[in-house]
């Protein structure tokens, strides 16, 4: 059965993590993983997450599945999270299930379009985060893109995008990212975040907003205004969250997905859809993150300490993006890099060359994803010397 099966070319970032573990260089870095990392390169478990964790070991009285649609709890106080005191919420317009980390809930969304209009179209980002593309497709859809990011100024193209999203069909979906676009950093203003809006409403296509990075770009509303603001422009929507990043949730792979409809009835009616598509898919829920999830945000004192954390986290990358615009200056590279500064989220473009990005390998040990790519959390006191005197090298 297996036997004409040839091997898949590697994951472009994924393969860099395999040659960077091999790497025997002492000072190397790994600038490719989108994952964050504190000032000691190490993905710590948060404080609020282990007094949750324990509150389940002691507390938790059935391993019974929780049913299709994942914890209630959770899904409710998830809900809040991401729309705040919300009219969809009051109109009982949403309807939000657990999934296995927002990967799970964008597969989820994009089969619930291919459910309803098999084959139909969905606008991504260019560039875009690396899987979006390939889950897509995998369910079904046909994926084209729009323009997004200027790589020779280092910022967004929004009259493009704006253009072309003036092009998409009715029966469309388009993605957006809510906040701390990945990979460029760069996310919409208020004023760029009306006008896709109303586009929307006029043109009829679906949003479909991921979330992924909540927390990590300006605070937690503030990072939500685009996706709040287009709840209250549209009729129907569809959006992907994450707690992979702003809970340190990572391996325990919990995120959601939301459905905004017309009515009540209406978003009823789609969600019991959705529970179908996922009863083929997965059929239950992961529940351990989950419950972390609601005990913290049903806890004042956990929800105050995760806050103080999330900020930590936030600002942490913020520092760095900072720290190192600052010693590129310091260690003699003339290039403009203050666009970093103005981005949000742990990724920006370096915009280097395909030969510069080698030498950081070969040379110097730092890795350094093709499209010239780096996640900020991977930046440290420890490190940036290193890594600002490195590229200053391969810039000359």
């Amino acid at each position: 059965m297996f036997s004409h099966l040839q091997q898949p070319p590697a994951d472009p970032i994924l393969g860099l993590s395999v040659k960077f573990k091999a790497d025997n260089n002492p000072h190397k870095i790994d600038l490719s993983a989108g994952i964050y990392k504190d000032g000691a390169g190490i993905t710590p478990v948060l404080a609020c997450v282990k007094t949750a964790e324990k509150f389940r070991l002691e507390n938790e009285a059935s391993k019974a599945y929780l049913g299709s649609a994942g914890s209630a709890v959770f899904n409710e106080r998830i809900a809040a999270l991401i729309l705040g005191d919300h009219q969809v919420i009051r109109q009982d317009r949403i309807r939000t299930i657990s999934t296995p980390g927002g990967t799970g809930a964008l597969r989820i969304a994009a089969e619930l379009i291919n459910k309803t209009k098999p084959g139909a179209t969905i606008w991504v980002s260019n560039p875009t985060w690396a899987n979006h593309q390939g889950v897509f497709k995998a369910a079904g859809l046909t994926v084209k893109t729009y323009p997004y990011y200027d790589y020779e100024n280092n910022g967004l193209d929004f009259t493009a995008m704006l253009e072309a999203l003036k092009q998409v069909s009715k029966d469309d979906a388009v993605l957006l990212h809510a906040c701390c676009h990945n990979p460029s950093g760069m996310d919409l203003n208020p004023q760029q975040w009306q006008q896709v809006a109303e586009l929307s409403k006029e043109i009829g296509f679906m949003p479909v907003i991921d979330i992924a990075y909540q927390g990590f770009g300006q605070g937690l509303d503030i990072d939500a205004y685009g996706l709040r603001l287009m709840a209250d422009t549209v009729e129907q929507m569809l959006i992907c969250s994450s707690c992979s990043k702003n809970f340190g949730l990572y391996r325990d792979r919990i995120g959601a997905c939301s459905i905004i409809g017309k009515t009540a009835s209406s978003t009823a009616i789609i969600s019991a859809v959705m529970i179908t598509v996922v009863r083929v898919n997965y059929s239950m829920p992961p529940a351990h993150g989950a419950a972390i999830v609601e005990t913290i945000l049903g806890s004042q004192e956990l929800t105050q300490q995760w806050y103080i954390e999330l900020k930590e986290m936030r600002d942490r990358i913020g520092d760095m993006r900072t720290l190192l615009v600052d010693k590129l200056v310091e260690h003699g590279v003339n290039r403009d890099f203050s666009f970093i500064t103005r981005q949000n989220g742990m990724f920006s473009f370096l915009g280097i060359d395909a030969d510069q990005i080698q030498r950081l390998q070969a040379e110097f040990g730092i890795y350094v994803v093709g499209s010239s790519r780096i996640s900020l959390a991977s930046i440290a006191i420890t490190n940036v010397d290193y890594l600002t005197q490195s590229i200053a090298k391969v810039l000359k």
